[in-house]
């Protein structure tokens, strides 16, 4: 098979997961404009870790893993609605600082421990959304369609790395893009883009534990 081929299926494939305009784009988003575009890419790489294992997943063929994930998509659900609420609030409630004031804190904060919270969180929201999943078990049954044959270990190995790296370039794009805009942002702009992104974060967050609560209730 062409590997070639994998690699830009995989790369296609990471691009259309990662791109819909959800929490975690407004997240990175709202970091870039307001740390830079290091902070916001680093978030934007937890989501693509995030990708990667849901790819790792499927393109292995990995049932006992998937069932699981089925098994619990209601408590992932919760936890994820969860997690997007808290962000939301805490996205709403967050003034900006005045820019010297920011400088220092900078200064005194670990520079890593920032990253690889950004990191860190948007890790957890990536893969306590199972509908992921099977966003990714519908492009992969797309992808056999097309090629038509089984794909073996090295073959998936391949597509897995192009879904990550296929990602990785989205949120590298994006981050760079709007991180252009990050010098021109005051704080009254600041403030209006924390309110906004908070609201939209939060009513992910409501309408993902109101999907669960109702599932909850037709199980009962």
């Amino acid at each position: 098979m062409d590997y070639l081929f994998l690699v830009l299926a995989g790369v296609v494939i990471g691009i259309i997961v990662a791109a819909p305009i959800g929490p975690v784009n407004l997240i990175c988003i709202r970091r870039t404009l307001a740390f830079g575009p290091i902070n916001g890419f680093f978030s934007g790489l937890g989501a693509a870790l995030g990708d990667g294992v849901f790819a790792v997943v499927t393109a292995f063929g990995l049932t006992a893993i998937a069932q699981l994930i089925e098994g619990y998509s209601i408590v992932l659900q919760i936890a994820g609605g969860t997690l997007l609420l808290v962000f939301g609030i805490r996205t709403y409630a967050t003034e900006p600082l005045p820019s010297q004031q920011a400088e220092k804190e900078k200064v005194q904060d670990s520079a890593a421990a920032t990253l690889a919270r950004a990191i860190v969180s948007t890790f957890l929201l990536t893969i306590t959304n199972p509908a992921t999943l099977f966003g990714f078990a519908a492009l992969f049954a797309g992808l056999g369609g097309l090629t038509g044959e089984d794909v073996s270990f090295l073959e998936a190995t391949i597509v897995v790395g192009g879904v990550v790296a296929g990602s990785t370039l989205w949120w590298f794009t994006l981050t760079t893009i709007i991180g252009l805009f990050h010098a021109r942002i005051d704080a009254a702009r600041m403030r209006a883009i924390n309110h906004l992104s908070g609201i939209a974060v939060s009513a992910f967050g409501i309408a993902v534990l109101i999907h669960a609560a109702t599932k909850m209730f037709h199980l009962v």
